[in-house]
């Protein structure tokens, strides 16, 4: 999954608010994804300093003991100022964190800022750690793969979440071998997800605290120029079907109006099979004003390959993120051919 809206914020030179088209395809010094990616682990969990963008991003679906649903984001974004390694104040790393937290009635969220080099945010392979202040995600596997248990945390000035994370299933790749292609161009990210996290801890809200659990999805990606020119924003869906089946699928809207399209379809036993541009339409049902903006909140996702016809609508249609470049995130449910829920990105709507 690409974050495309907020790391212009953290690069040099203007910020394009609606998204990474304005860094152009020029990534001088940095590396640029190729196909046929090899990942090693527990190093690829870890920083790319020679890529020059890249994030930890973690959605969770959870339900209180009275059925009550709610949704989290957990965001460290990563960028380079120039492909150099140094310590301390000349590290070229830049963070920034965000922290979500939606309930039926409310959304809340976070953000930090912070450089990298002086110990206030980075990220460490082995043993797993990812960090921003005081917001963490640790791992607490013992044995197999660093991912395969998780703590969280994060807090904002109205909301904290403290969860643990425990992985069902194994990592999956997108695209060809986690080699993903976002435009027709061939611009493109190295992307993989772990799918299958079950979850249980406690949320903090204003009237108390909250027990839950649920299911989290990660996803890990980096890049140094993934978008062509013409591209102006971002839908992305992660779905969880009745039979344990997940599935991954975004848009990426060009300014006439077109969408290059992708996805993934994972089996309950993490058999995945990629689908390129045009095999998932995505079409906008109703929008909501939120933020002073047209927010397409419910949409209509159409897989033919895979007898797909749902239409999704959010758990709060106000989910949106006041961060330095605003965008919409939160939890979703969809009916129609199957049933399930899921979490929904969307950027670059002004």
């Amino acid at each position: 999954m690409l974050r495309y809206l907020v790391i212009p914020l953290l690069l040099a030179g203007p910020a394009h608010p609606q998204g990474f088209a304005g860094l152009g395809t020029d990534a001088p010094g940095f590396a640029v994804p190729a196909p046929d990616p090899t990942f090693t682990f527990p190093d690829d969990h870890g920083p790319h300093s020679d890529y020059r963008i890249e994030w930890w991003y973690l959605t969770a679906t959870l339900q209180g003991a009275d059925g009550t649903r709610y949704g989290i984001q957990w965001t460290l974004f990563r960028s380079a100022l120039a492909p150099v390694e140094a310590d301390g104040w000349d590290a070229p790393q830049l963070f920034m964190g965000h922290a979500g937290l939606t309930t039926p009635a409310a959304h809340y969220s976070a953000e930090r800022l912070a450089r990298g080099g002086i110990g206030q945010a980075g990220v460490i392979a082995d043993p797993f750690r990812a960090f921003i202040d005081d917001w963490h995600m640790t791992s607490t596997a013992n044995g197999g793969d660093a991912l395969d248990a998780l703590t969280l945390t994060a807090r904002g000035a109205d909301f904290a979440y403290d969860l643990a994370l425990v992985a069902t299933g194994p990592i999956v790749f997108h695209g060809d071998g986690g080699y993903s292609v976002k435009s027709a161009e061939g611009q493109a990210s190295y992307y993989y997800s772990q799918p299958f996290y079950e979850v249980a801890g406690v949320l903090e809200l204003p009237d108390g605290s909250v027990p839950v659990t649920g299911t989290a999805w990660l996803d890990r990606e980096w890049s140094s120029q993934p978008l062509s020119d013409d591209q102006a924003g971002w839908d992305w869906f992660s779905l969880q079907l009745p039979d344990g089946a997940r599935m991954m699928a975004f848009g990426l809207r060009d300014r006439q109006g077109g969408s290059f399209t992708s996805a993934t379809w994972i089996d309950a036993d993490g058999t995945t099979q990629s689908y390129g541009d045009g095999h998932v339409i995505l079409t906008p049902q109703a929008t909501t004003e939120v933020a002073g903006r047209s927010i397409p909140t419910e949409w209509r996702l159409t897989f033919p390959e895979r007898e797909v016809d749902i239409v999704t609508t959010p758990l709060n249609a106000q989910s949106w993120m006041e961060a330095s470049f605003g965008y919409w995130e939160g939890p979703i449910a969809f009916t129609g051919s199957h049933q399930g829920i899921g979490y929904l990105e969307m950027t670059g709507y002004e």
